[in-house]
């Protein structure tokens, strides 16, 4: 259950609950920052050093990778699948990988283009914030690509809400939902306080001003579908925006995955009791973990790497100059046909062809089609690095 500090918390500390015409009782937040003040002390203070530590490692463990982009290919992607599985979907990595490719299977959930999406809606934003800040309209501009031809398409994207939702088990009502978010009219001005919190300097640590920015944002809850996402995607976009690490690699879905109930509670607690020191020692917590595995995986794909570019020069011969730059080029496209591999290395097709079976022979590639014509390798090495804790299963295609 979410423990709150009795000393500090009080019921308005995060906002207030207002009966509306209707009779319903919806939550109107409080202006930022928090009054009484963030107290950063006891295990606040203690996990704000051990995340600013693990962070510093995993900035240094990305740049010792030849190409740090590769690798934030494939954890945007796994970020995808983790956020959208915590909403409900059913798609896992390989789903996704599968679908980029234009596999076509008649095992693969539906759902799968709402992870396509996120993915489109990630590297938007990332290739947007040089230019435009994070702000309300970069937040409806990443919601219009989330929502665009998916499930909740018909909940104008990109748009702010003008009518009532609220939070609660299927089937119940306003009267009895766990959380009623402002009303519409509210929505405005509180997107916008929480614009002018972001971008107004202040002395509280980054990662606890980012603590406070998501929860906010999930109370505001502005849009019809997809609150969840846009804001974690808004975590993403706040490290990136403030510089926290020189690659976007650090997404927290699958700490809240893992502890999908005490975030829910956590969240809730803010809003009711006005626990936000017990939130944000959930949320930067989850910043340490996340940060170690990430460094984790970093030194895992360093150590595959090697052990491939070894195998490719042991048995390859002369071929191994291909096998190299077909290696490198997994990285980035982990998915590839014989055609794929022609054109990369400039040869013919019975030489690429000969080139990708001796791979699959070292087991660094996989057909994963089963047929005589038209065949699909995965370097699934590789993705089983990003594919833990994503309920993955590797038979499907």
């Amino acid at each position: 259950m979410t423990q709150t500090n009795p000393t500090i918390g009080h019921s308005t500390r995060a906002g207030r609950y207002i009966g509306q015409p209707t009779g319903y009782r919806a939550f109107i937040p409080a202006k930022l920052p928090p009054e009484p003040p963030i107290q950063i002390d006891g295990e606040l203070q203690v996990r704000l050093s051990e995340a600013d530590r693990a962070l510093g490692r995993l900035d240094g463990s990305i740049q010792t990778l030849p190409n740090p982009d590769l690798f934030v290919y494939m954890y945007v992607r796994k970020e995808a699948v983790l956020s959208s599985q915590i909403e409900g979907t059913q798609s896992s990595l390989q789903d996704l990988l599968s679908a980029e490719a234009k596999i076509l299977s008649s095992t693969r959930p539906l759902d799968v283009s709402e992870v396509v999406n996120y993915v489109e809606a990630m590297n938007h934003g990332l290739k947007r914030l040089p230019e435009l800040p994070v702000s309300v309209r970069l937040i409806r501009e990443i919601h219009g690509k989330l929502l665009d031809g998916v499930r909740g398409s018909h909940l104008t994207p990109g748009d702010l809400r003008t009518s009532q939702n609220w939070i609660g088990p299927p089937n119940c009502t306003l009267h009895d939902a766990i959380f009623v978010p402002p009303p519409p009219g509210e929505v405005h001005g509180a997107l916008a306080d929480l614009e002018r919190f972001i971008h107004t300097p202040s002395t509280l640590p980054l990662l606890v001003k980012i603590g406070i920015a998501h929860a906010h944002f999930e109370t505001i809850h502005p849009f019809l579908d997809g609150n969840g996402r846009v804001g974690r995607l808004l975590i993403t976009f706040l490290l990136c925006e403030q510089k926290v690490l020189l690659k976007p690699v650090l997404y927290l879905s699958h700490y809240f995955k893992r502890h999908r109930a005490e975030y829910y509670e956590r969240l809730q607690a803010v809003r009711d009791a006005g626990a936000w020191e017990e939130w944000l020692a959930f949320f930067v917590r989850g910043v340490e973990e996340v940060s170690r595995e990430a460094t984790d995986t970093a030194r895992r794909i360093l150590a595959l790497r090697e052990q491939h570019r070894e195998i490719i020069a042991n048995h390859l011969g002369r071929a191994a100059g291909n096998g190299h730059r077909v290696l490198e080029s997994l990285y980035e496209r982990p998915i590839v046909s014989v055609a794929d591999v022609k054109d990369l290395i400039g040869t013919t097709y019975p030489a690429a062809n000969t080139l990708v079976a001796r791979m699959t022979e070292q087991g660094i590639l996989r057909e994963i089609t089963g047929q005589s014509r038209n065949r699909l390798f995965r370097y699934q090495p590789y993705i089983d690095l990003f594919s833990e804790n994503t309920r993955e299963s590797t038979t499907r295609p």
